[in-house]
């Protein structure tokens, strides 16, 4: 047990330190870190962390031997050389406690029309206890939380008594390749925690998910004479009605998993980007849609995505053009795991007493039916892997907002569980 003096003392830091921490999440706001353009802000956040004193190790996606390993995932729209990974490590010497990687991603999702956002995107706007912007949620505030944790500790007189590794990552929202880097780059520790916007509860479950474009060719004709060509956009239609009917099936079947049986629908089919067509008065000749598919813990991705292929094959033979000139499945992107963190870890109840500490009730838990990082360090690392981080709203919405308030409570109790996971030593 840490000391309970080096507690509160590590406690009054983060006060002291919280106006720092919120310049710092607005700065990393400002940053529009869109796939492909994540560099600015991972050399501004290289240099924070060199001037606080880490070994930081700054390299790209094509700097590690991805392509070898069986979980990397196709980067069909992004160049690996320009998607750069930071890890800043604090090593500590003769090192008695236990070794922990902090992680969160910096990539966000494109914001969508501007105007359609009460403040703009990227101004890090703070209104009524909130700050607005793209990334703010989802996750920048939980890379504010683990940064300042750390830097608590370090205000208040102490650093960890083992090796922490402080990483932010790219390509979380699109391959998960960014979080295997760092891994096949050789960074190990006993546990993991990734401050994700869960509402300060432990997510004890995620869903996998695979990306896959559809690719449907046609003949263009004059629309006055439709009926003698095709009409790829309506050809790709009919394939996603089919895509639908089967996640409708897997739900069905997904009422009886012992994780995901008592949440509704838990399994999700998006068609999120159509393109298709040359001109309004010609039958389009070419329709591609990138869609988005979920599957259960579990599941084997290969065989959640031999499964699209096998209803994207039955469906075009039912539609006359496709049934002689078949569609494309094109992998673009996730070839994830579920993952379900089993309860029962020292870890867990490491993190769980920091949280009554900081909130006085217990740690909940969720079940999420999107992805997200843990799944390397658990699944193919086999580290116990936390996510657990700060209060928001809106990921992937106009107008998303994280919660200062809940922001200082997140790294209260995530600067609490270093403590007693690490250890202290005098700074």
């Amino acid at each position: 047990m840490t000391d309970s003096g080096a507690l509160a003392k590590i406690a009054d830091a983060v006060e002291a330190g919280f106006d720092r921490q919120v310049a710092f999440l607005a700065q990393l706001v400002r940053f529009p870190s869109l796939r492909g353009n994540e560099a600015p802000l991972q050399d501004w956040f290289s240099r924070e962390m060199a001037a606080r004193g880490y070994a930081v190790d700054r390299y790209t996606l094509a700097d590690v031997p991805l392509s070898s390993h069986p979980k990397a995932a196709p980067m069909v729209d992004a160049d690996p050389a320009s998607s750069v990974q930071v890890v800043a490590a604090h090593r500590a010497p003769n090192p008695t406690g236990r070794s922990l990687i902090l992680q969160g991603h910096i990539d966000v999702v494109p914001e969508g029309p501007a105007e359609m956002w009460t403040h703009p995107p990227y101004a890090a706007v703070i209104r009524d206890g909130w700050m607005y912007g793209r990334g703010a949620h989802d996750m920048k505030a939980g890379v504010a939380c683990m940064v300042f944790a750390m830097d608590a500790i370090r205000a208040a007189g102490f650093a960890p008594a083992a090796d922490v590794y402080i990483q932010t990552v790219t390509e979380e929202e699109s391959t998960g390749n960014g979080a295997l880097s760092t891994l096949i780059r050789g960074y190990r520790a006993d546990a993991c925690l990734i401050p994700e916007p869960s509402g300060h509860t432990l997510t004890r479950s995620h869903t996998g998910t695979i990306w896959f474009r559809l690719r449907v060719r046609g003949v263009p004709v004059h629309v006055a004479v439709a009926q003698s060509g095709t009409n790829a956009i309506m050809s790709a239609f009919h394939l996603i009605q089919a895509l639908q009917a089967h996640v409708a099936r897997l739900n069905e079947a997904a009422k009886g998993d012992a994780w995901y049986g008592g949440i509704p629908d838990p399994l999700k089919f998006n068609p999120g980007i159509i393109r298709g067509g040359d001109w309004a008065s010609s039958t389009p000749a070419w329709c591609e849609v990138d869609c988005r598919i979920g599957h259960l813990p579990g599941t084997d991705p290969k065989e959640a995505m031999r499964a699209v292929e096998r209803v994207v094959a039955e469906a075009a033979k039912s539609d006359l053009f496709l049934a002689n000139n078949p569609p494309e499945v094109i992998w673009t992107g996730f070839q994830t795991d579920g993952f379900v963190q089993e309860p029962g870890t020292d870890a867990e109840r490491v993190l769980a007493e920091a949280h009554q500490a900081v909130h006085g009730a217990p740690m909940e838990e969720r079940r999420s039916t999107a992805v997200n990082d843990t799944r390397y360090y658990g699944i193919d690392y086999g580290m116990p892997a936390l996510c657990y981080g700060p209060k928001g709203e809106g990921a992937h919405a106009f107008d998303e907002r994280t919660s200062i308030a809940d922001l200082k409570l997140c790294t209260r109790t995530i600067a609490r569980f270093i403590a007693e996971w690490c250890g202290l030593r005098p700074a």
